[in-house]
C-alpha cells in the first residue's frame, strides 16, 4: 500500500510543502533541545544534584515565555494572516539559534546566555504554534483533518527519532555549537515552504477576532466551558508535569548508566521510536476508536507506569524500552486529544484554543523539568522520576473521576460534547 493511500492528505500541495518543511525544521529543533541539556550539564561543575537544578532551570526559561506570550500568540493568530505570522516567528527562531551557535563556538563558559536565548526561542515559538495549528484546517478538506493531525503528530515524533541521535553524533564529533548552527539552517525549510504556497486563504474564517484582552478572555472561556477540551488539557498538564524526566536524562546517562553522548542521543530518541510505531497503527484506527476518552485516559496511565520503570532501571536497553513505552502511550493520548480539540473548536477560535493548549501541552513538561530538577537535587534523580510517575497516575485518575463526560464520550458525540 502506497504512502498516499495511508496519508491521502499528502495529495494536497500546500499541506505537503508545510509538512516537509516542518520535518526538517522540527528535526533541527529536537537536535537543539537535546544539545541544550547536554551543554548545560557540561557547564555546571559538581555532581548529579548540582547539575539537576541547572537542568531544571532550562524548563523554567522555556515555560515563562509560554505563559506570557501564548495567549497573545493565539489572539494574534485569530486576527491576522496566519502564514505571515509564521514567517515572522520562524525568522525569529532562526536568529536565536544562530546567536546560540555564535556564542558557543566562541567559547561560552557561562550559563546565562544559553538560558536567555532558549527563552527568546520559546517566546517566538509561542506565536508560531497557534498560527501553525490554526493554518492546517485551511490547507486540507474537513474530512482529512484527522489524517493531517495524525501525520503532524508522527512528524513530531519522527523528528525526535532523527534529531537527538544526530545531535549526539555531532556533539561527539564536532561540538555542541554546530548543533545550534544546524538548527538555524533548518528553519529555512519552513520559511521556503511558506513562500512557495499559493492559493491559500490563511486569514481566520468566520467571526474575526481583534487583538484585545476581551478576545483572549473569549478563548479561555470557550476552553474551560467545553468539558472534553478542558479535561484533556488538565490531564495532559498534570501527566507531563509529574512525569517529565527528559531534563534528568543526562544525569542518568552519566551517573547511573555510565555511557556517553552517542548513547544519550539514542536514549533521548527512544520514546519517539515507540511513538512512531503507534502513530502508524493509528492511521487506520484513530477514526474507529469507539470510546476515545477512555483510550486517552488509559494511555496516560501507561505513560506514568512506564516512567516509573525508567526511574528504576539500571540497564541501558531496559531504560530504552521503558522510554519507548512512554512515547507510545504519549502518541496515543496526543492524537486523540488533538482530534477532539480541533473537531470541537470553531475556526475563528482555533488560534486561541491552541494557545491555551500550548500552555498545558508545552508548559506542563517545561515546568515539570523544574520540579524534577529540584526534587532530584533534594532526594536524588531516581526518587524524582519514580515519584513523578506515581503522581501522574494519581492526579490523572482524580481529574478523570471528576469529568464523567470523558468516560462517557463515544465516537460521533460531537454535538453533545459541544453542548457540554
Amino acid at each position: 500500500m502506497s504512502l498516499l493511500e495511508h496519508f491521502p492528505v499528502l495529495r494536497h500541495r500546500n499541506y505537503r510543502l508545510l509538512w516537509l518543511g516542518q520535518l526538517v525544521s522540527t528535526s533541527g529543533s529536537m537536535m537543539q533541545n537535546a544539545a541544550v541539556l547536554w551543554h548545560v550539564s557540561l557547564l555546571v561543575p559538581g555532581g548529579a544534584r548540582e547539575k539537576a537544578a541547572a537542568l531544571g532551570l532550562v524548563g523554567l526559561v522555556k515555560f515563562l515565555p509560554i505563559v506570557v506570550f501564548s495567549l497573545v500568540g493565539g489572539v494574534v493568530a485569530d486576527a491576522i494572516d496566519r502564514r505571515k505570522l509564521m514567517l515572522v516567528s520562524q525568522a525569529g527562531m532562526t536568529v536565536c539559534a544562530a546567536l546560540l551557535a555564535f556564542v558557543t563556538l566562541r567559547g561560552l563558559e557561562s550559563l546565562w546566555p544559553v538560558y536567555v536565548l532558549v527563552g527568546l526561542h520559546a517566546a517566538f515559538g509561542s506565536f508560531d504554534g497557534p498560527a501553525r495549528q490554526a493554518l492546517i484546517p485551511s490547507l486540507v478538506p474537513r474530512e482529512l483533518l484527522g489524517n493531517a493531525l495524525n501525520l503532524n503528530t508522527i512528524l513530531f515524533h519522527a523528528s525526535n527519532v532523527i534529531g537527538p541521535p544526530l545531535a549526539g553524533v555531532v556533539i561527539a564529533s564536532f561540538g555542541v555549537g554546530w548543533v545550534y548552527f544546524a538548527n538555524a539552517l533548518s528553519f529555512l525549510a519552513v520559511i521556503g515552504a511558506l513562500c512557495l504556497m499559493h492559493g491559500v486563504d490563511a486569514r481566520p474564517q468566520g467571526t474575526k477576532s481583534d487583538v484585545s484582552l476581551r478576545a483572549a478572555w473569549e478563548g479561555l472561556v470557550f476552553v474551560f466551558r467545553a468539558p472534553m477540551i478542558r479535561s484533556t488539557m488538565l490531564i495532559d498538564f498534570v501527566a507531563t508535569f509529574f512525569s517529565s524526566a527528559t531534563a534528568l536524562l543526562p544525569i542518568f546517562v552519566q551517573e547511573i548508566l555510565h555511557v556517553g553522548a552517542q548513547e544519550y542521543g539514542l536514549l533521548y530518541a527512544a520514546q519517539f521510536w515507540g511513538a512512531l510505531v503507534v502513530g502508524f497503527i493509528l492511521v487506520k484506527i484513530v477514526d474507529k476508536i469507539e470510546h476515545p476518552g477512555r483510550a486517552f485516559f488509559w494511555a496516560v496511565l501507561a505513560y506514568g507506569a512506564a516512567t516509573i520503570g525508567f526511574g528504576y532501571s539500571t540497564s541501558f536497553w531496559l531504560t530504552w524500552a521503558f522510554l519507548a513505552i512512554v512515547g507510545a502511550a504519549d502518541m496515543l493520548s496526543t492524537v486523540i486529544r488533538n482530534v477532539l480539540r480541533q473537531t470541537l473548536t470553531p475556526d475563528h477560535l482555533r488560534g486561541r484554543m491552541t494557545s491555551v493548549s500550548m500552555i498545558f501541552f508545552m508548559g506542563g513538561p517545561q515546568l515539570g523539568e523544574v520540579e524534577a530538577g529540584y526534587v532530584a537535587k533534594a532526594f536524588g534523580p531516581v526518587f524524582s522520576v519514580v515519584s513523578g510517575g506515581l503522581a501522574c497516575i494519581v492526579a490523572s485518575t482524580a481529574i478523570a473521576w471528576w469529568t464523567p463526560e470523558l468516560w462517557r464520550y463515544r465516537r460521533g458525540d460531537v454535538e453533545r460534547a459541544k453542548a457540554g
